[in-house]
Order: structure tokens, then C-alpha cells, then sequence
């Protein structure tokens, strides 16, 4: 997998981030939207760091076991992911006035289970970990800051279409990676 692809992948995941951001963001005072922008962003780049490491990790242990059927996992994994995504764009954002401790991180974990599964596939396409989460970090971290300060103004505008299309490139990186492990590209 080439940086372009890891690029994209970073984004497709960044986008639930991006979600929460943007309604969260919603409920705040102006004074405190700079600082909420911030805990958006390191909560949930910190997550979307951390759950692609934990998910390799794990699936190292087994990868001896099925790697005649990598690319399948890889793909059923970021299919589901890339299908839930794009079936959930149309829910409601959730309006919370304050943001606990224990509400941001059963928010970050969240929206980032799916960086698990992916870091599971990490481990069957040999792709580096540590740059891929570092990645995957950064990127969330932009986006979902981004989705902190712009929420008050995007709304739900542009939400639904930021879901779908995260989850159509995830679907499209599965496809490609089947079609290779194949020897079809």
C-alpha cells in the first residue's frame, strides 16, 4: 500500500471524527470552540493513532495461520467498515452541552473501532505500522479540529456526503486489495 493510498485511507477514517466533531461543536459556547476544536482533535487522533497499532499487534499473533486468505479479510473488514459508514451517514448528531472525561473517550473509541480493523488488515498486507497509524493520527487529528471549528457554521450540510464518501473509498481500497492478492491487478 503506497502513501497515496494510506493518504486516503487516513481520510475514509477521519471522517466519523470529522462527524462528531462537527456536532459537537454545535452545542459549544464561541469562547469554547477553539478549545473544543483541540480536545476533538487530540481525542480522536489519538484513537484513531493508537486502535490501528492495537488491531496489527493482535493480528499478528494468528497471521501465520491464514495468510492464504489475507486479502479476503482485508477486504470483507474494510467493506463492512466502508458499508456501515455509508449506511449510518444519514443518523442525527447527538447534542451534548458538556464533555466529560468519559464522554470523550467512549466518543474517541468509537470512532475508532473501525482503525482496529484496519490495523488487523494492516498486519496481512505487510504495511508499516508505525508510519500508517502516525498517519492516520495526524490526518484525524486535522479533520476532526477542523470539524470542531466549522461545526457551528457546516451544520449538517456536509456531513452525510463527508460519510459516504469515506465509506466508498474504504471499499474501493478492499476491492483493490482483493484484486491483487488475486494476482488480478
Amino acid at each position: 500500500m503506497g502513501l497515496a493510498e494510506l493518504f486516503l485511507l487516513a481520510v475514509s477514517l477521519s471522517m466519523d471524527a470529522f462527524s462528531v466533531s462537527v456536532c459537537g461543536s454545535m452545542a459549544l459556547q464561541p469562547e469554547s470552540r477553539t478549545k473544543g476544536a483541540l480536545s476533538f482533535g487530540a481525542w480522536f487522533g489519538g484513537f484513531q493513532f493508537l486502535m490501528p497499532v492495537l488491531g496489527y499487534f493482535a493480528a499478528r499473533l494468528v497471521a501465520d495461520y491464514i495468510t492464504a486468505y489475507d486479502h479476503w479479510i482485508a477486504f470483507v473488514l474494510l467493506c463492512y467498515i466502508g458499508i456501515n459508514m455509508i449506511r449510518e451517514s444519514g443518523g442525527s448528531c447527538e447534542i451534548v452541552h458538556a464533555y466529560s472525561f468519559k464522554k470523550m473517550l467512549t466518543l474517541a473509541v468509537a470512532t475508532s473501532i473501525d482503525a482496529l480493523a484496519v490495523g488487523v488488515s494492516f498486519a496481512f498486507l505487510k504495511v508499516n505500522v508505525w508510519t500508517s497509524s502516525i498517519l492516520i493520527g495526524i490526518t484525524t487529528f486535522c479533520f476532526a479540529f477542523a470539524g470542531g471549528l466549522l461545526g457551528f457554521k457546516v451544520g449538517e450540510r456536509f456531513r452525510t456526503q463527508a460519510e459516504i464518501a469515506g465509506g466508498a473509498v474504504l471499499c474501493l481500497l478492499g476491492l483493490k486489495i482483493l484484486l491483487e492478492g488475486l494476482g488480478l491487478l
